[in-house]
Formats: structure tokens, sequence, C-alpha cells
């Protein structure tokens, strides 16, 4: 998971040839998926057209360049109408008013994620007053040009840590895996994610069972209670965890 500004400015590499193709300008958002699809080129050479790079293209986002295969991932936007008809919407997320459907200001996006393997849209960073706070996309209903709309209990639900979102990101991933039938990896994999972290509330079951308690160190076996519970209950000790 990298934030936007950790992705713009950075030099597009092309393995195949060794060569700098440009930097990334911009991102070109599908607010329908809420994800980036496309990162704009910034070339001296390339003045008139709008060259782009399909995030599906795109190999790696490391710390110093984003990797694709070789210059033929290029595209020109304007001969791709799916692509165009993205640019023309104009959305943007930083500096856009983020509001709830009832008509509640939250305040204004300051920053946003990107799933580097995916390009989908994690969460966003919105400035609340004096406050950064961390939202979930799963909150979040549209994308305009200039406002996002989240779902009315969205302020309820801020986190207030990157590594929260990621732990999130980490959970509804393994529950992907146990969906497609791969329960006992996921089952390993949740283990290892969690073992020896510190549990940062009480988590309780859906008949209001205390199962794990604020400040304990897990466990397997306290892991394992948690996913015998449910995944929802899982998910919640995941979303509530510390180093």
């Amino acid at each position: 998971m990298k934030k936007s500004t950790q992705v713009l400015g950075q030099p597009i590499i092309s393995i195949s040839d060794g060569a700098e193709i440009g930097k990334v300008k911009s991102f070109v958002i599908n607010p329908d998926k809420g994800s980036v699809d496309f990162l704009t080129i910034e070339h001296e050479d390339w003045q008139v057209s709008v060259k782009a790079i399909p995030f599906k293209k795109v190999i790696g986002i490391g710390e110093y360049a984003v990797t694709v295969e070789s210059d033929r991932a290029v595209i020109d936007l304007k001969e791709i109408p799916v692509a165009d008809q993205l640019v023309n919407k104009k959305i943007r997320i930083i500096a856009a008013k983020v509001m709830t459907r009832k008509g509640e200001l939250l305040g204004e996006v300051k920053e946003f994620y990107v799933d580097e393997d995916t390009g989908c849209i994690p969460g966003i960073v919105l400035l609340a007053g004096e406050t950064e706070e961390i939202l979930s996309s799963d909150f979040i209903m549209t994308y305009g040009k200039d406002i996002i709309i989240v779902k009315e209990e969205a302020p309820g639900h801020f986190l207030d840590s990157a590594d929260k979102l990621l732990q999130k990101m980490e959970a509804e991933e393994t529950e992907e895996i146990s969906a497609e039938g791969g329960m006992d990896v996921l089952r390993t994999k949740q283990v290892e994610l969690l073992k020896g972290k510190k549990a940062s509330k009480d988590i309780y079951t859906g008949s209001g069972e205390r199962i794990i308690a604020s400040g304990m160190i897990l466990s397997e076996e306290d892991i394992v209670r948690a996913q015998e519970a449910g995944p929802g209950v899982f998910v919640e000790l995941s979303m509530n965890v510390e180093e």
C-alpha cells in the first residue's frame, strides 16, 4: 500500500530496455471501481498527446521507481475510448470535500492510498478541522469531481493509523482466500499475521462473550478462538492489534 505522493513523480523504468520512459504525472481515477486505472506520463517529447500506462501493466512500485515490462505498455489515452471517458470525468481525490449522504461536511481529502498490486484505493486521509483521519473506502459511496460522498456512519469508523487500514486490507484478503476454498492456507496466514501482537481492545463474540482481553499478547490459541467465532469477530480483532 502506497500513499499517492509516493507514486507521483516516480521515474517509470522499462525492464527490457533498462531505460526511463518518463515520470508519473497524474492518476486517472475510475470512480465506479474506486481505483487508479492509468498512470499518465510526463515526458518532454510528449507534449501534445496524453500518454499513459494501464495500472494492470505495472510490474512494481518501489521506493525509487515504477517498473513496466517494456515501453509497449505505453498507450495514447485518446485512442482508448474508455480511458478517454475517465480522463474527461476529471475525478480528483486530493482536495475533494468529504460529505455524508445527508449533507454533513466532514473535511477535505489530504491524501489517499493505492494498492500497488491492484490499483484499488483502500482508503483516504481527510483533514477534519485540525485533525487527520483515515477512512476506509468501504464507507465511500461516490467519487465525484469535487466531492466524495460517504455513508452516514463513516465518522464513527475513522482509523487512527495507516497500519489499521493495512490490517483491514490483509483481513479482507484472507477472507477472499477463504471464499475461494483455501481455508487451511487462510487460517495459517491469519495466525502468522497476528501471533505475538497485542490486542488493543476487548474482543467479543456475537453473543457477548469476551474471548480476547485488551492488552493480551496473542497466542495461536487466541487467534484460532477468534477464527472460530466468525469472520466478523476476526476482522474486529485484526483491526485492533498493535506491535
